[in-house]
């Protein structure tokens, strides 16, 4: 395969049986969605979006021996956190976890005087630390990059309000500490079509010698409310904020009753990422319908070919 996809078929795979994680894989899940997962070791760990039976959203880990079937712990996550002003948790969603430094630093939607940038650390998948509040309100869909480049901490953001944002452009931000943010740079907005709403960055961005394989998640507001696809680009590996390719097709889009059916129709929303450099298989995982985690799959020379060919840059 060459990243030729026809017409009518994206590039992404969905495994035959999706869902991975149903929504009630929990005793107190109303569902459970756009969530992260990383290699450990032999095996395979993550942090999971669990929103309970009281409706309140939550974060939960979670480990696996084979990245498919999911064993969750049933409590959620207990953050320490050194300072007492910032220690309380209200509610917690769409998480990512980048290895960094020899450590798993976890981005998410936090809950701090409105949706905001939360950051924590942790060595083993098993205890958590909160730190600072990366970017306060209102902000959403944040992921570090899995190194630092030029010596600085480099995250993609969005900037969001306090609501169902009805708008939203990807930004980037660096730091020397991971503590103060600054050194803004646009990234890319809106384009025609499938992403003509709002965009957001996806999981962890991929290092490849072509550049930095970002998947991101794009929406179109249609006559029955918004449809939420994923979508790629190449970002320069030295400057992240330039915008090398981008795909004019998406790669995935809802089509599946499980993706187009549930707490929110119409979504496939793209958050975790893991790449086998021995095979090139790239396994995405996607929250569908913002009631279940599901898994795509392809080659991920595949999908750099595919930017190319259909890039809109």
């Amino acid at each position: 395969m060459t990243g030729q996809v026809s017409a009518n078929e994206p590039l992404l795979k969905r495994y035959p049986g999706n869902p991975v994680i149903p929504r009630n894989a929990l005793p107190c899940s109303n569902s459970i969605l756009n969530s992260s997962v990383v290699a450990f070791g032999e095996e395979y760990r993550g942090v999971f979006r669990v929103d309970d039976q009281c409706r309140e959203m939550t974060l939960h880990s979670g480990r696996s021996k084979d990245g498919i079937h999911w064993d969750l712990s049933p409590e959620p996550i207990q953050w320490a956190c050194k300072k007492e002003e910032i220690s309380a948790f209200e509610y917690g969603y769409d998480p990512r976890i980048t290895p960094l430094d020899g450590k798993y630093y976890i981005t998410w939607c936090h809950g701090y005087h409105g949706p905001c940038i939360g950051l924590g650390v942790t060595e083993d998948l098993d205890e958590f630390e909160l730190l600072e509040i990366a970017l306060p309100p209102f902000n959403r869909n944040a992921v570090l990059f899995p190194r630092k480049i030029k010596g600085e901490y480099v995250m993609l953001h969005r900037p969001s309000d306090s609501g169902h944002t009805p708008f939203g452009d990807i930004y980037l931000c660096r730091s020397k500490d991971l503590i103060y943010w600054g050194k803004h740079r646009f990234v890319m907005g809106t384009a025609r079509g499938w992403q003509s709403t709002k965009i957001g960055a996806g999981p962890v961005p991929i290092e490849t010698d072509e550049g930095w394989v970002l998947i991101y998640h794009g929406v179109l507001t249609s006559c029955n409310g918004f449809v939420y696809s994923a979508g790629a680009a190449i970002l320069d590996i030295e400057e992240p904020w330039r915008v090398l390719h981008r795909t004019r097709r998406y790669i995935l889009a809802p089509t599946e009753i499980y993706e187009c059916v549930g707490d929110v129709p119409n979504v496939a929303f793209p958050c975790g990422a893991l790449h086998d450099k021995e095979t090139d298989e790239l396994r995405v995982y996607y929250g569908a319908a913002d009631t279940c985690v599901c898994l795509a799959t392809c080659q991920l020379a595949d999908l750099i070919a595919f930017i190319k060919d259909n890039d809109m840059i």
